[in-house]
């Protein structure tokens, strides 16, 4: 009765230890999506394909998988612990011992020639400092992988945002380019025909030359560049083979949603590093705490059956059985180590005291991460507006001195100048664009806002 009670509880055992693991395959294999083709992909698609396929983040899941196993591991010796055990002995030479009856002595031989026994044991522990510490940490051990995990994904968004941003902004000076292409296109062909009329020297018709082959040339460097940060991007979020990959670009909504409230104050419980912290604190007190719980004694018991066969001849080992069982507890109550315990409890009180000397200076970092990136966001705010405000400008300029060179007013040299300086505002106008995306999201990891569902 015994014997099928320890099997059944075994088997539901196992049941309960491998439940996880099914759900978690069941899991997995409802999330991912690595064929997923992203055309016209905006960033909140860009982020979720990330957060499903990025190597990085499936790395934090797994690691979540594995510390899960961990903590049942260390947690399943609260369950009764069972083993089988089998031997055989052959007496080379038997033990001999005397028995005095009426003053007379004769030898008498102990035991037979060959013995073989089987054993099945079960042993419960009731009180083990090591399984309280595991049981107390499993739930900061949960909290601190899941922590790892969010911080990966957080970091994740950051980059894959970055990224897009970066991809983005070459695209669009890819078609000021174009359009200036187009622009010295024809004011080339206006100066050949000024040129080939005796209106004007060969030299504007040169200079025209020169500025368009420059401006074809930088096309071609922002071509080539735009197809490695493709593939940077592609490599960010995981998406792997020669899918189509193409993207879409909202400057309205983007900078509708480029303010941010500048009086916002940095909450250090709101960065997950600063968490991870915490929550090596609250690990490292349940350590000290172990270590003074190994003063106390453990208490286990155990229950066994035995089989045991004993012969002369060994044709006839195994003919009859003689069983025992035992039932016991046992307490044991470690009563010197060498000051080991005092030791190891020492040295977790110091271990204590580091980490919160890590939790200051991780208030300070953040702080300063703080300071910092928001005096960037300001920064590149006002050179954004600036960089805005000189576009149009520029633009004015550049259709009014275009009227005067038509008319022969202005020389050729000032129409030159101020069409390199409208594409060198719009040009600084995307730049002051993509600093003022990337501090944003700068602004917002120091402040700890940015989430996983953002």
């Amino acid at each position: 009765m015994i014997f099928l009670y320890m099997r059944l509880h075994k088997l539901i055992l196992m049941f309960l230890l491998g439940l996880p693991c099914l759900l978690c395959s069941v899991a997995y294999g409802q999330t991912g999506d690595s064929n997923k083709v992203l055309s016209n992909a905006s960033l909140q698609e860009i982020i979720n394909y990330a957060l499903v396929n990025k190597p990085g983040v499936k790395q934090s899941l797994i690691d979540e998988e594995i510390g899960e196993r961990d903590i049942m591991s260390a947690l399943s010796g609260w369950f009764p612990q069972i083993k089988g055990d089998a031997n055989y002995n052959y007496n080379l030479k038997q033990q001999v011992s005397t028995l005095t009856m009426n003053g007379e002595t004769s030898l008498l031989v102990l035991g037979t020639k060959h013995t073989s026994a089987f054993t099945l044991q079960a042993d419960q522990k009731f009180l083990d400092a090591g399984l309280i510490q595991a049981s107390k940490a499993s739930k900061y051990y949960r909290q601190q992988y899941k922590q790892s995990t969010e911080n990966a994904k957080i970091n994740t968004v950051v980059s894959v945002s970055k990224a897009y941003f970066d991809v983005l902004t070459s695209k669009e000076q890819l078609k000021i380019i174009g359009e200036n292409i187009a622009r010295l296109e024809k004011q080339l062909k206006d100066a050949k025909a000024q040129y080939e009329n005796g209106l004007v020297d060969k030299t504007d018709y040169q200079r025209a030359q020169i500025s368009l082959s420059n401006s074809k040339a930088d096309k071609k460097r922002a071509e080539e560049l735009i197809k490695y940060k493709y593939t940077y991007l592609k490599e960010l979020i995981g998406y792997g083979g020669d899918k189509d990959f193409s993207l879409n670009f909202d400057a309205v909504k983007m900078e509708n949603e480029i303010l941010i409230d500048t009086n916002q104050r940095e909450t250090y419980e709101n960065r997950v590093e600063y968490r991870l912290l915490q929550t090596q604190k609250q690990l490292q007190h349940l350590n000290t705490s172990y270590n003074k719980w190994s003063f106390l004694p453990s208490i286990s018991g155990f229950i066994n059956y035995n089989w045991n066969y004993l012969n002369n001849n060994f044709g006839d080992l195994y003919d009859t059985n003689y069983p025992s069982s035992l039932l016991g507890l046992k307490l044991s109550l470690p009563i010197f180590q060498g000051t080991k315990r005092i030791q190891e409890l020492r040295k977790s009180q110091l271990q204590e005291l580091r980490i919160d000397l890590d939790l200051a200076n991780a208030r300070n970092q953040i702080k300063s991460q703080y300071e910092q990136a928001m005096a960037t966001y300001k920064a590149n705010l006002n050179d954004w507006k600036t960089a805005g405000a000189n576009v149009e400008i520029s633009r004015q300029v550049y259709q009014t001195i275009k009227l005067q060179y038509d008319e022969g007013i202005k020389a050729y040299l000032d129409l030159m100048t101020s069409e390199t300086d409208l594409r060198t505002a719009q040009l600084n106008y995307l730049n002051s664009l993509y600093s003022l995306l990337s501090s944003r999201l700068d602004v917002q990891q120091a402040l700890g806002t940015i989430t996983v569902n953002q």
